[in-house]
């Protein structure tokens, strides 16, 4: 229940909470070169403050939205180009916007001419900085992620498969599973030297068991070990035909989807 309720990039809200007054009193020692440290001092700080505040949970919900619907999956360069130009935009609007009002509100006359020439300036940087925190804090989760998932499948790997030949169950390392093929009404489990066991689950169920690290489901009717893998070609309309190495269970060629051809390739390079 705690793991749901926890924000995607924890520890981040705690650590903005701290940085943004940090920020404000940074932007006062490069904007003042003279600060007196009375109670006016420690209202405008203050208000500077609770402005950042705004700003950043502005640019926070606008990049879990972008998580959404622009994910770095899709393109890295072109969702952190549009991150930061629109992070941007709208945390300087927000910071214009409660500036002049709160100038109006204390002062009674608009903001001064240098907050646009120099403050917005440095201010602009800061979000530069913000934006780079977030992108570090998704790809360290995700790099943890991958870390995580080879440390389970190696976990896998230690086990193997269980099957049944007649009244005896058969443990079988995975490493000597060349692949696993839907024979008419049959799903049969091909083992190294030649061996074939017949399963009665799924090749869907299977899959969802076996470590992805080591394992492809081509399409519906293979599931291979990636040791029997030796290459692909590309076919016509985005097709692929995934080769295998010499062996007498599996055919020597094996066609994937369009749709599948992608994750394949990604799958087939990244675990190279």
């Amino acid at each position: 229940m705690e793991q749901q309720k926890r924000s995607p990039y924890y520890p981040e809200i705690p650590l903005f909470l701290v940085l943004i007054p940090f920020i404000s009193g940074f932007n006062y020692y490069l904007t003042y070169s003279n600060v007196k440290l009375n109670w006016w001092f420690a209202f405008t700080y203050i208000l500077d403050t609770l402005i950042g505040y705004v700003a950043w949970l502005a640019v926070r919900k606008m990049i879990l939205w972008f998580d959404k619907k622009l994910p770095y999956s899709q393109g890295f360069a072109k969702r952190v180009t549009i991150q930061f130009l629109s992070t941007m935009f709208i945390g300087l609007f927000i910071i214009s916007f409660l500036t002049e009002l709160s100038s109006l509100i204390v002062y009674g006359k608009r903001a001064h001419p240098s907050f646009y020439s120099t403050d917005l300036f440095i201010i602009s940087i800061w979000f530069f900085f913000i934006n780079a925190i977030y992108i570090m804090i998704h790809y360290y989760y995700k790099w943890q992620g991958t870390e995580q998932k080879v440390k389970v499948d190696k976990q896998k790997l230690q086990n193997g498969f269980l099957v049944k030949e007649g009244k005896n169950e058969i443990h079988i390392p995975y490493q000597h599973i060349l692949g696993i093929s839907v024979e008419d009404e049959f799903v049969a489990l091909h083992a190294s030297e030649g061996k074939q066991y017949f399963l009665d689950k799924t090749l869907e169920k299977i899959f969802e068991e076996l470590p992805e690290h080591f394992f492809f489901r081509l399409n519906r009717q293979f599931i291979v070990n990636r040791n029997v893998i030796q290459g692909f070609s590309k076919l016509e309309n985005g097709k692929i035909s995934v080769s295998l190495k010499n062996q007498l269970a599996l055919p020597e060629e094996i066609p994937v989807s369009r749709t599948k051809a992608p994750s394949f390739k990604r799958w087939f390079r990244d675990m190279a």
